[in-house]
């Protein structure tokens, strides 16, 4: 497996979205288990979660603790895989998310996360995406104060633009380490974003990297480039598209959602695939 870097950790260049899992349509635990287990015997050593990524009220952490499950029936230990989790939405249960960037809840929700995660310290926070209620800067305090008391080892933020990578970078003292903003053929609005996180050498990971769950399945059929360049290389259209986004700066690391093993396993298949020069223009083009 190619591997990336986020802060001081080398991680796969490929890791796994693991919010599939316990949202809606989310299928039963022994596949979803299945699916980190399969994840894991490919070489993925990054999974990505949240503790909003659940679906009915009274619920929070589901995700994570099908995670802390996943590793713990591996032996897999906070070392081995970089469990990068996040704070600052919330889902009240009836399908709908909200925000919650206040600094106390933060805090108290980053320590909630690393009890059921099984760990002393978070091996990465990120703020799931700021709260117009609450100064961005006050909510970027709270996770300073996090690194400071040792409650989370690394720093991300998400569904941030340039000027708050800037603002969070500072006032974190330059600890910021990664930056989790939706990116794909679909949508690439963030590629700005991207290219200054490029420049300062802070990890990037794309969610929905392969256009999201309801859109995942039409992606040759609606960029016809990226299915052509699939049948140039002979690989799957996903695969092509996560090697291109591996191919755009070396702080890319994608992390597509699976509910399947096969699924994990093919996105796990693109590290492996290399693109020329005029492929990744084409894509990239298109």
């Amino acid at each position: 497996m190619q591997q990336r870097t986020i802060g001081g950790r080398t991680v796969s260049a490929i890791g796994l979205g693991a919010m599939p899992m316990s949202i809606e349509g989310r299928p039963d635990q022994q596949r979803s288990i299945a699916t980190i287990h399969a994840a894991l015997d490919a070489g993925v050593t990054l999974i990505d979660t949240a503790n909003s990524y659940h679906r009915d009220a009274g619920e929070e952490g589901h995700n994570e603790v099908l995670v802390a499950r996943a590793l713990r029936e591996r032996s897999v230990g906070a070392d081995e895989v970089l469990v990068a989790t996040k704070g600052g939405t919330e889902r009240p249960g009836d399908g709908s998310w909200t925000k919650n960037g206040r600094p106390e809840r933060l805090k108290a929700a980053a320590k909630d996360s690393a009890r059921r995660l099984g760990v002393e310290a978070i091996g990465l926070y990120q703020f799931h995406r700021p709260d117009p209620e609450v100064p961005f800067a006050d909510s970027m305090g709270a996770i300073a104060e996090l690194l400071d008391e040792g409650v989370i080892q690394m720093a991300g933020i998400s569904n941030t633009d340039i000027a708050q990578i800037d603002e969070a970078n500072e006032i974190l003292g330059g600890r910021l380490v990664s930056v989790q903003n939706q990116f794909s053929p679909r949508f690439r609005s963030s590629q700005g974003e991207l290219e200054h996180c490029a420049q300062l050498g802070i990890a990037f990971l794309p969610w929905s990297p392969l256009g999201g769950i309801a859109n995942a399945a039409e992606l040759g059929a609606q960029h016809a480039t990226f299915q052509a360049v699939a049948e140039e290389v002979g690989v799957s259209v996903y695969q092509v598209t996560l090697a291109w986004e591996l191919a755009l700066a070396p702080v890319v690391v994608p992390i597509p959602g699976a509910s399947r093993p096969e699924s994990i396993l093919d996105s796990v298949g693109a590290a492996a695939v290399e693109l020329t020069d005029d492929q990744v223009a084409r894509l990239s083009a298109a």
